[in-house]
């Protein structure tokens, strides 16, 4: 039989699931918001997205560094075997590291893009910082086009993870996914 403390340490606990789940929309909401800013008429509306989309950009940021503090306070269990071998198992270290990286990476790209155009970052509507740099379009356009292809890797990298679990789930029916899931929620 197996008592609370050793299930507790298969699984990730309710801080991290938590953490892990407001991440997802958050990251997928700063995506459309960027992908789709140049289509919101111009003015207040398209101003409105952007601001939208640097605040939900923030947000991913504050949750990925909580991410990382609670892993700190509360270690994620030990990964468990998959049934496609060691390689496999690299590749999903690997993928998270990179998702990891891609979640810093793509807005502290975007903050590079407001500062190459001279404008400041308003801290979640609350406070700006102001640009550093003098304005530079050229630079803007380079480091706007980084910050697009980052964005669009993350999401790639997302959707590998999330049919990876879904594999893990539905075709070698392990518990990789139920690991993230309030206990219960899948059987």
């Amino acid at each position: 039989m197996m008592t609370h403390s050793d299930e507790h340490r298969r699984r990730y606990g309710m801080t991290a699931q938590a953490l892990h789940w407001l991440s997802a929309p958050a990251v997928v909401a700063a995506w459309g918001l960027g992908l789709l800013g140049e289509e919101f008429p111009k003015g207040a509306p398209r101003e409105t997205a952007e601001f939208a989309h640097i605040i939900v950009g923030e947000a991913v940021v504050a949750l990925l560094v909580l991410r990382v503090a609670w892993r700190f306070i509360d270690p994620p269990p030990p990964a468990e075997p998959s049934a496609m071998g060691r390689t496999a198992d690299v590749l999903a270290k690997v993928g998270h590291l990179a998702l990891y990286a891609l979640l810093l990476a793509a807005p502290a790209l975007g903050v590079a893009t407001l500062f190459a155009g001279g404008e400041p970052l308003s801290i979640f509507g609350v406070a700006d910082i102001p640009s550093p740099w003098v304005e530079d379009r050229a630079f803007k356009h380079s480091l706007e086009e980084i910050h697009e292809l980052l964005a669009h890797g993350l999401i790639a990298l997302v959707g590998v993870h999330s049919i990876a679990a879904i594999v893990h789930h539905c075709v070698y029916r392990d518990d990789t996914l139920k690991r993230m899931l309030p206990r219960g929620l899948l059987r």
